[in-house]
């Protein structure tokens, strides 16, 4: 069913119910904002997605145990930035299971409805004395208006807090969707983003929830890439506690997805933007696709290409690279079908190069929002949108420099 979806604000503790809070416990020397808290005043329905890569981090296996042990259930989420907990082998794990020991004790509720997420360097232990008296004054400092307190304490190299709201009308009342997120480098989703929070105020049920949410990935931190590298720590949480007491049925399901969407792009396309040493956000679309997998392989695959990449940094309109990305990409192509259009100019169809564009190409490519598009030409309706950023020094800085 279509909804009227309002922006507003108060980011992941906009809906009803949700309080959050941030602040410095002392992971990070430089006294930045390191622990954030986020709880559901009643018990919520619980839904996440997980990072594929294989070298999953502690507090990801932790999550997953407890999402399994509840039942899809959850009162709170506790997060460190500064330190991954990632490849800290059965320490690691304890300590993972000591947050949410320490969140569930200061909140009086089980904590195996606690979730936990770690962001920041590979390899390197908590300090958990620090979280000993942290994770206390967090549970003491929860508020309503806590939601971008808890953004900006969870970021890493993010040059910025991403956060953001919705509120849908449906017929039996209004809910309210939230959210915020965490991601600047080592950022290619694959069922994940590198840490976001969806919460909502519906009355849902765990596994309509986990629909929502997978179907609300799909299109927004599925599809986006700042480096090409999925982390070992990516995870979406999402969380609803049905304070509005509107329930959702089969009918506004749909409805509860598209503010989900809404949410979730907003908060995805600020990755981007904000990606390391990004200047330009840039949409790649390949359409003329002979499936919708084609479509997907070849819009990453352009996406990607540190080529691409860094010919949009230069605001060069080099199409051959474009063409050549696409070629090799692994879906179905055609040369001579094959067309390359940078923002409304056509600099290739047909097997033949439109080169007197390139000037107008250029001044266009300057720009801080860009839309580039390679039809196949195989012939198909298919079409898929990535979102990316250019390639430039800074980002060879930030991570040449990351642990030093």
């Amino acid at each position: 069913m279509a909804a009227a979806i309002t922006p507003i604000e108060g980011g992941v503790t906009a809906p009803l119910g949700f309080r959050a809070t941030g602040l410095h416990c002392g992971i990070k020397a430089s006294g930045k904002p390191d622990l954030a808290l986020l709880v559901s005043d009643a018990p919520a329905a619980a839904a996440a997605v997980f990072t594929t890569n294989l070298a999953q981090a502690a507090p990801v296996l932790v999550s997953k145990e407890h999402l399994a042990a509840s039942g899809g259930r959850a009162i709170a989420v506790i997060t460190n930035s500064g330190c991954a907990n990632a490849c800290t082998g059965p320490q690691g794990l304890a300590d993972a299971r000591e947050m949410t020991v320490l969140t569930g004790r200061a909140l009086g509720c089980d904590p195996r409805d606690v979730l936990v997420a770690s962001t920041g360097v590979i390899g390197v232990n908590l300090k958990m004395s620090v979280l000993r008296a942290g994770i206390p004054t967090a549970a003491g400092r929860v508020a309503a208006d806590g939601g971008l307190l808890a953004a900006d304490a969870i970021m890493t190299t993010d040059p910025f807090p991403k956060s953001a709201a919705v509120e849908i009308a449906l017929p039996g009342g209004r809910v309210r969707v939230g959210g915020m997120t965490k991601g600047s480098g080592m950022i290619e989703p694959r069922m994940a983003t590198m840490l976001g929070y969806l919460t909502t105020d519906a009355d849902i049920d765990a596994l309509r929830l986990k629909r929502v949410l997978t179907e609300a990935c799909r299109f927004t931190f599925n599809a986006i890439t700042v480096d090409g590298e999925p982390s070992t720590n990516d995870c979406v949480f999402a969380l609803a506690n049905g304070a509005s007491g509107v329930a959702i049925d089969d009918v506004t399901e749909a409805a509860l997805f598209e503010g989900f969407r809404e949410v979730a792009k907003t908060l995805a396309l600020g990755i981007v933007r904000g990606g390391e040493g990004a200047t330009k956000l840039v949409a790649i679309t390949a359409s003329g696709a002979a499936t919708e997998a084609d479509a997907w392989t070849a819009a990453r695959a352009i996406a990607n290409s540190l080529l691409v990449k860094t010919a949009i940094h230069g605001a060069d309109p080099n199409w051959g690279r474009l063409v050549a990305a696409a070629g090799r990409s692994g879906a179905q192509f055609a040369l001579e079908g094959a067309r390359v259009r940078i923002g409304d100019l056509v600099l290739f169809e047909g097997g033949r190069p439109f080169d007197d564009r390139a000037p107008k190409a250029a001044q266009y490519l300057q720009g801080p929002d860009l839309d580039i598009e390679v039809d196949l030409g195989a012939g198909g309706p298919h079409r898929a949108t990535v979102w990316t950023c250019d390639l430039s020094k800074m980002y060879v800085q930030i991570n040449a420099e990351y642990r030093t």
